[in-house]
């Protein structure tokens, strides 16, 4: 509650708080919009491969130009303006700065830039929630052997479910289940980049489609961001995936007592303490009402009867029996929010959720009959979505991470629907992300904790 006095005390001290800023999308963008604009806060560099869209990206973000007309690291610092570069490590090895923001999306390039990070004593916020779903957890054991916070992203959903998981703790409540809506139904799995525009223009009004990359948005269409989602939360909270993954039930979010509870209790939960992703449509195509594609929500259990007592009294959204009751929120802003991580991990040094152990993996999975010798294209493509799978079951398989099925050739065939393992591909063992991720999955093999 007191983060903003904080930001205000570092400003009156005319000691901001320092941020470098990797990747310029459309995250990176939305918070360049609001960091200009928050007292305390000073973002020396922006880093991004193409330095001439960044430009272009701070201006469209509100930005004058002579904020980001900074020459170097020095002139950034002595006239409180920044820097745009393309030399991301350079940035991260400026002592100066404190918190690193990786907002790249790219695995292997986040994983990159956290080990960077760590290792100069920075502070590091993971927007990257596909590196954090492939070696989260043993990013944020290396932060905490080196004194520095690994957070997830305030803002973006894993984040804010990790709040309200913390909430209904601190409150004394059981969690039975958290999670976040979207808009899904099964055929989904099958979408690529050339087809997702059939579903996308049934419900988002885009009329340039070049102003949008299909395959990023693919991947929120195809099933694969719910399971990197979902990864994060679970590794973060200590909840657990389903043995079968997210079955995406339909739900309004007046119903999501009744529905995210144990099937024994008539919803559809395997059993309590897990995650799980609710439609915003029909399995016969018609669309929810009230329902939660853009929010989180977690359901609680009232132990007492009093408790439940006071859940119908004060219309906390109880399932039919009065038992259990939802908390949601109906919106995310995504990087208009992520200064709240930015200033909790520089003034408290505290997460905004961060992974607690290996509890759930997402696993490439086969999109339709795949050929040895196709090369697998990733999140979002052509060949593999990716699927929550509880993380036991995905090493005892030796499966292979979805943050890692790109740019790699098929050594043999795989099913629509199969899980494609570490021997299916032709990796690079010498990779730094996959070095990284063979290193967790030893580490964390045997059910050990951050």
């Amino acid at each position: 509650m007191n983060l903003f006095s904080k930001l205000l005390e570092r400003e009156a001290a005319g000691h901001p708080v320092t941020v470098g800023l990797i990747g310029a999308g459309k995250f990176g963008t939305m918070f360049l919009a609001q960091a200009r604009l928050t007292d305390g806060m000073h973002i020396v560099a922006v880093a991004d491969l193409d330095v001439a869209r960044a430009r272009r990206q701070l201006d469209t973000a509100g930005w004058p130009a002579s904020a980001y007309a900074a020459a170097s690291l020095d002139d950034a610092h002595a006239k409180r303006a920044t820097l745009v570069t393309d030399d991301a490590m350079a940035m991260i090895a400026d002592p100066r700065i404190e918190v690193i923001v990786e907002a790249t999306g790219v695995p292997g390039a986040g994983i990159a830039h956290a080990l960077a990070a760590i290792g100069h004593g920075k502070h590091i916020v993971m927007v990257n929630v596909e590196a954090d779903a492939v070696a989260g957890p043993l990013l944020a054991r290396r932060a905490l052997d080196a004194g520095v916070v690994y957070s997830l992203a305030w803002g973006d959903q894993p984040a804010l479910i990790c709040e309200h998981v913390d909430w209904a703790r601190a409150a004394g409540f059981k969690v039975i289940c958290a999670g976040k809506g979207t808009r899904y139904e099964p055929h989904y799995h099958q979408s690529n980049p050339d087809n997702v525009w059939d579903i996308l223009d049934r419900y988002l009004a885009i009329t340039d489609r070049n102003s949008i990359n299909p395959k990023m948005f693919n991947s929120f269409v195809d099933g694969t961001k719910s399971g990197i989602e979902m990864t994060a939360v679970c590794n973060a909270t200590g909840l657990v995936p389903q043995s079968g993954g997210l079955s995406f039930p339909p739900a309004t979010r007046f119903e999501l007592a009744e529905i995210c509870k144990p099937k024994g209790e008539g919803g559809v939960l395997e059993k309590a303490g897990v995650t799980e992703v609710t439609s915003s449509v029909y399995r016969d195509g018609r669309d929810v009402p009230h329902h939660l594609a853009l929010g989180t929500y977690v359901v609680i259990e009232g132990e007492t009867d009093y408790a439940r007592r006071c859940f119908k009294e004060y219309a906390m959204l109880p399932d039919s029996g009065g038992k259990y009751a939802a908390l949601y929120r109906p919106i995310h802003m995504i990087g208009l929010e992520l200064g709240i991580s930015v200033a909790s991990c520089a003034l408290r040094h505290e997460p905004t959720g961060a992974p607690t152990g290996f509890r759930s993996d997402v696993v490439a999975t086969a999109k339709r009959p795949l050929k040895a010798g196709e090369i697998l294209d990733g999140e979002g493509g052509f060949c593999v979505w990716g699927k929550q799978t509880p993380a036991g079951v995905s090493l005892a398989g030796e499966m292979l991470p979805l943050g890692l099925a790109h740019d790699v050739k098929l050594l043999r065939d795989i099913p629509e629907g199969g899980a494609l393992k570490w021997s299916d591909v032709a990796f690079d063992p010498d990779d730094v992300a996959v070095k990284v991720r063979r290193e967790m999955e030893t580490a964390f093999g045997g059910g050990e904790t951050v």
